[in-house]
């Protein structure tokens, strides 16, 4: 996977397109990404101890990979993820600048 925790993300598709934020998780399996903030659902709790009340809570929900993409930090505009080897490390680099990431 070429997005990994703590990388800046913009969403380029569906109700939460053009927004940004920063990977706080991220699911390999399911390839999909949490981000704090967005994507958010109403989940209805039942009254606890946490909440004597209960109530309604949103709850940010894991988002598709495909659905966004990295943002450099040095041309600061959406990119596509290359990798370059140099004595057998491997460093993820922006295909616009060829800055590394």
């Amino acid at each position: 996977m070429r997005i990994i925790k703590g990388d800046k993300v913009k969403i380029i598709s569906g109700k939460n397109k053009g927004k940004e934020g920063v990977v706080e998780k991220v699911y390999k399996r399911q390839s999909t990404v949490l981000i704090p903030g967005i994507n958010l659902y109403k989940k209805h709790i039942r009254k606890n101890e946490k909440m004597p009340q209960g109530g309604v809570v949103e709850i940010p929900r894991p988002l598709a990979t495909n659905k966004v993409m990295l943002l450099c930090p040095k041309c600061k505009s959406t990119t596509r993820v290359g990798y370059q080897v140099e004595k057998n490390k491997k460093t993820r680099i922006c295909k616009k600048c060829k800055s590394a990431l």
